[in-house]
């Protein structure tokens, strides 16, 4: 991913109100975050519960979403959509995003289901086990990190 401003950020989204932007709290560590080692930088709000925001980079450019996390949480364990770990280190909870323009005034939401705290970046980074002889895993971690990049932008631009 693309090293971010704070502007750009707040400039980018596609779902929220500009009190909604205003209002939003960047992650505690934003100064220090390494984005080379992103697919897509994911954060909750500190100060508003189950409020969650991406930024993904789009072929358009940068695409900042915000989310909503479901009051239930899933009845079994989960896996997450997008960076489909199987070890599943953490949990992975839904997540809904309300659509941009009329159709999200109208209510319209889209849903994933995702690493609850943003995990999947390095989840795709990590080694798979060797599944077979002469199995490249380091293909297949690269892979998954381009299979990752495809899923996140296409959820921020279904929304």
């Amino acid at each position: 991913m693309l090293a971010v401003t704070e502007k750009t950020i707040r400039e980018s989204f596609v779902n929220a109100s500009k009190k909604e932007v205003n209002d939003l709290s960047l992650p505690d560590d934003f100064e220090s975050v390494d984005f080379e080692k992103l697919d897509y930088l994911g954060w909750r709000d500190r100060k508003i519960a189950r409020r969650a925001y991406i930024a993904v980079q789009t072929d358009d450019g940068l695409v900042c979403v915000m989310l909503r996390q479901a009051e239930a949480g899933p009845r079994s364990r989960a896996q997450c959509s997008w960076c489909q770990d199987v070890t599943l280190p953490n949990d992975v909870v839904l997540y809904t995003a309300r659509r941009s323009g009329a159709a999200g005034r109208h209510g319209n939401v889209v849903g994933t289901l995702i690493c609850a705290n943003f995990e999947c970046s390095s989840n795709v980074r990590k080694l798979p086990p060797m599944a077979y002889i002469g199995f490249d895993a380091e293909a297949a971690r690269e892979e998954r990190i381009v299979t990752l990049q495809i899923r996140a932008a296409d959820f921020a631009g279904g929304v």
